[in-house]
């Protein structure tokens, strides 16, 4: 599964799985969206590489986000270290902006060219949630017409957080209070 996964009580989780979960917290009217891949059990050596490179690429993609950057510029730092990993971008799923409406303007690809696209500017809210594919880029709805699944049926992974524009580069809004406090000690 890349994303939207349904829990179903058919599938049961064994030792070696990935799973993502994804989480969208409402405070004050406002959205967030954050998420991880997680283990269970002892991950493959394929599963392990996998994810750590998907997180590896949502924080090279958050590292891009500063005032007058380009949406480009995130995908493509994302595109790069995937590709350069042998693993795949999903692109039909992206981030996007979020505020008191969840899925809004701008859409930011995960993959994509230095340069181009819409300029960042301080303030803007959105998240960087890259899927990363072990195969084919190409995923494919399920009959539930919901959840997304790689076509060639191989491992996907996806972390995903919530950031601002500062006026100096980027805050990101979704870290986990114990990750807030470890940086600020």
């Amino acid at each position: 599964v890349v994303c939207h996964g349904i829990p179903n009580g058919k599938q049961i989780l064994k030792d070696g799985d990935i799973i993502n979960i994804d989480v969208t917290p409402k405070l004050d009217g406002y959205h967030g969206d954050t998420s991880r891949t997680f283990f269970v059990g002892t991950p493959s050596p394929l599963a392990k590489k996998l994810v750590e490179v998907t997180e590896e690429c949502m924080m090279r993609g958050i590292a891009e986000v500063k005032p007058g950057a380009r949406v480009g510029d995130i995908g493509a730092a994302i595109q790069e270290y995937a590709e350069s990993n042998g693993f795949s971008v999903v692109r039909d799923f992206v981030g996007h902006g979020i505020s008191k409406i969840f899925h809004t303007a701008p859409q930011i690809p995960h993959y994509g060219t230095r340069g181009k696209g819409k300029r960042l500017r301080a303030g803007m809210v959105f998240t960087i949630e890259p899927m990363i594919n072990e195969g084919t880029h190409e995923v494919e709805i399920l009959a539930d017409k919901w959840t997304a699944v790689t076509r060639d049926r191989k491992l996907s992974a996806q972390f995903e957080h919530t950031i601002v524009v500062t006026p100096d580069g980027v805050e990101i809004l979704t870290l986990p209070e114990q990750e807030i406090q470890s940086k600020s000690a």
